[in-house]
C-alpha cells in the first residue's frame, strides 16, 4: 500500500494548487486523477489577475500560449459595452498540466472507487492511505459522494450546464465576446480567442431554467454559430461540441470533516454573475492547504461569489441564480 502525508484526488488547478503549497510546506503529497496530463479540458479558459496572483505566476513568465484583454465586448439585446479590464485566456490542455508539474508531487493515474476511513486515515481503494484528503475532482469528486453528499446536498438552482467547443482556427477579431440572455437563453454564449491558433465558443445556462423552459442548450447552439459567421467572427463546419455542469456559489462556508477537504468545483464555487471558475478553485485550495498546515479552521468566507463589484454583476447575479440569490451568506 502507497502511503502519503496528503492524498489529493483531482489534478486541475484546484488538486495541483493545493498539492503545491502542501509541498512546500514538506508533506508528502500524492495527487490522483483519472486521466493522464496534460488531458483535454473543456473550459473557456478565463483567468483573472486575482488568480494568477494566488497561483504566484506572472504572465511573462507562463511558458505556454496565453492572450491578455484589456476590455470585454458585452452585447445585451442591441446594446453593446466594452469595459476596461485586465484578463487572460488559456488553454486548459496546456495550463493544468503546467501547474501540476510544477507542483511537485506523486502524480498517479487512477479513477477513486472507494473511500473509507481506517483508524484515523483514509484509504482509498485498497491501494493508498494517508492522513489527510482533498477532493478535487471537480462536480463528480468521488470524495465529495463518498464523504459529504448526504450531508451537504448541492443546490439544485445552482447548477449551470455548458455547450463548448475549442479547436483550431485562424482567428482575426482579438478580443473576448460576451452575449447575454439571446433569444431567452438563461446564461450567455462567449466567443474567446486564445494563443496559437486556437479558440473556444460555447454557450452556457442556469440547469433548472433551462428544464422550466423544457429547453437544452443545444437547441441554442445552431443560432450562436450562425450569429458568429454572420459577424465574421468564426466560419467553421466541423463543429462537435460537448457539454458538462457544475455549480455556481450556493450559501456554503467551507465543507471540511475529520482532515477530508473539498476544494473548488467539488464544493461549487464558480462565482454567481459570470459563472468563472478557476479563481475560486485555486483560492478555496489555497486555504484548504493552510488549514492542513496550520490547523486553523477551513473557511471560504473570504471568497468572493461575484467576479466584479458592480450593478451588471448584481443583475447577472439575480438573472442567473434567480430565487436562489437570497441564500447567500
Amino acid at each position: 500500500m502507497q502511503k502519503a502525508d496528503a492524498i489529493v484526488v483531482g489534478g486541475g488547478p484546484a488538486g495541483s494548487t493545493c498539492a503545491w503549497k502542501l509541498r512546500e510546506a514538506g508533506l508528502d503529497v500524492l495527487v490522483l486523477d483519472r486521466a493522464t496530463f496534460p488531458r483535454t479540458k473543456l473550459c473557456a479558459g478565463w483567468v483573472t489577475p486575482e488568480a494568477l496572483q494566488d497561483l504566484e505566476l506572472d504572465p511573462d513568465d507562463y511558458p505556454h500560449g496565453l492572450v491578455t484583454f484589456d476590455e470585454l465586448h458585452l452585447h445585451w439585446k442591441v446594446l453593446t459595452a466594452k469595459p476596461a479590464t485586465r484578463q487572460y485566456s488559456i488553454r486548459r490542455y496546456e495550463f493544468d498540466d503546467f501547474l501540476l508539474r510544477r507542483a511537485g508531487a506523486r502524480v498517479l493515474q487512477h479513477k477513486v472507487r472507494q473511500i473509507r476511513r481506517d483508524d484515523g486515515d483514509y484509504v482509498i481503494d485498497g491501494e493508498f492511505r494517508s492522513k489527510y484528503l482533498v477532493g478535487a475532482g471537480g462536480t463528480r469528486c468521488p470524495v465529495y459522494r463518498a464523504l459529504f453528499s448526504d450531508r451537504h446536498p448541492r443546490g439544485s438552482g445552482m447548477q449551470t450546464a455548458t455547450y463548448e467547443q475549442e479547436f483550431a482556427y485562424d482567428w482575426k477579431d482579438p478580443a473576448c465576446h460576451l452575449w447575454f440572455f439571446d433569444a431567452g437563453l438563461p446564461g450567455y454564449a462567449w466567443y474567446v480567442p486564445k494563443a496559437d491558433g486556437y479558440i473556444n465558443v460555447g454557450l452556457g445556462g442556469m440547469a433548472e431554467q433551462l428544464k422550466h423552459k423544457d429547453g437544452h442548450l443545444r437547441e441554442y447552439w445552431q443560432d450562436f454559430v450562425s450569429k458568429l459567421k454572420r459577424r465574421g467572427l468564426v466560419n467553421y463546419d466541423d463543429y462537435d461540441p460537448k457539454g458538462y455542469s457544475y455549480y455556481i456559489r450556493d450559501s456554503v462556508d467551507a465543507v471540511s470533516d475529520r482532515n477530508a477537504y473539498l476544494v473548488g468545483d467539488a464544493v461549487g464555487l464558480a462565482t454567481r454573475d459570470m459563472c468563472e471558475g478557476i479563481g475560486p478553485a485555486v483560492r478555496s485550495s489555497l486555504l484548504a492547504a493552510q488549514s492542513i498546515v496550520t490547523g486553523e479552521p477551513y473557511s471560504l468566507a473570504g471568497i468572493s461569489e461575484l467576479s466584479g463589484d458592480s450593478f451588471v454583476s448584481r443583475l447577472l447575479e439575480r438573472q442567473f441564480a434567480g430565487h436562489q440569490a437570497g441564500r447567500m451568506l
